[in-house]
């Protein structure tokens, strides 16, 4: 059995990559997520023992032994006005919690997950510091940008990925992507209530920003797409405002948004899994926060494949 912890957990799309890589042969020692009402999804679909709040009031000595650390850190940090002068330090930040961590605990391998911008953030210093203070806890790391649609998935969402492992012997390669063919349709519902359907007003008030945007150089305004579409634009926390990112063209009718089940195809979930537990908009939020699960899956499964090999 593989013990986990599942850090900024979120309505636990790693932990559920991992599960599935790993066959179920997964125990999860302890769960650290803020936010009450994605704490209500992940318990519903996974069970409430070793759930905790902030990970800032848990003390590193309180943390269980386990083998693989998951987070999907929040990017937030990266762009506070203060940070803008370079990433020197990674105290203050929700990164220095996972590194507290992985200094004390050395979990035998650890994989977090960010935005593609990372990559690039204060000219690619920040993620160089980052990578810096991960190899001086211990870690030979590795880190790659994967896309959905390259896994499966009909959403154009990237996200870089990083790797570490306290043996330095083990050389991992990231999952080569099979690039199969997506299509939109594939994830959407047959029968949709007439509530997903945006009104007039909102409907034209995308289409003057979507002209204004065009004229002025700057953003794109709505995306709009059918089930011939091979994918969508990014789901976002922000889509339960007004679903501009992603509409659904409708015969007759004007555009409407996903429902929270398409949202939860739209990254890669199992159907089984459990999403009514919260609101319509805390739903957007959370699978717009959450991950690709079969991304997750491609890299959990090279993780294992390293650590069995070596």
């Amino acid at each position: 059995m593989v013990k986990i912890v599942d850090i900024f957990a979120g309505i636990g799309g790693i932990r559920k990559g991992f599960e599935i890589a790993f066959n179920g042969n997964i125990e999860c020692v302890l769960t650290s997520e803020i936010d009450k009402y994605a704490q209500q999804t992940y318990i519903a679909n996974f069970g409430s023992d070793n759930i905790y709040g902030d990970i800032k009031s848990i003390k590193e000595d309180e943390i269980p032994d386990h083998d693989i650390l998951l987070a999907g850190f929040p990017c937030q940090p990266f762009s506070q006005a203060g940070l803008k002068k370079g990433f020197n330090d990674t105290r203050g930040t929700l990164f220095f919690d996972i590194e507290r961590i992985l200094i004390k605990k050395q979990p035998r391998a650890f994989l977090l997950e960010n935005v593609k911008q990372l990559r690039t953030h204060d000219g690619g210093n920040t993620l160089k510091t980052i990578i810096e203070h991960l190899e001086n806890a211990g870690y030979k790391v590795y880190y790659d940008v994967l896309a959905a649609k390259d896994f499966g998935v009909p959403q154009n969402r990237e996200r870089i990925m990083i790797v570490g492992f306290l043996d330095h012997n083990i050389n991992f390669k990231f999952p080569i992507a099979p690039r199969t063919k997506t299509r939109v349709g594939d994830i959407l519902e047959k029968h949709v209530s007439d509530k997903y359907t945006i009104s007039d007003r909102l409907w034209a008030g995308h289409q003057r920003r979507k002209i204004q945007n065009k004229i002025s150089g700057k953003g794109f305004g709505y995306g709009l797409f059918n089930e011939a579409s091979p994918y969508t634009n990014t789901i976002s926390a922000r889509y339960y405002k007004d679903g501009s990112e992603i509409l659904i063209e409708q015969k007759n009718k004007n555009p409407r948004k996903i429902t929270p089940r398409e949202a939860a195809r739209l990254q890669g979930f199992p159907e089984n899994f459990v999403i009514d537990k919260v609101s319509n908009a805390q739903a957007y939020k959370q699978f717009g926060n959450s991950v690709c699960v079969p991304v997750i899956a491609a890299v959990a499964k090279q993780i294992k494949k390293s650590i069995e090999e070596s």
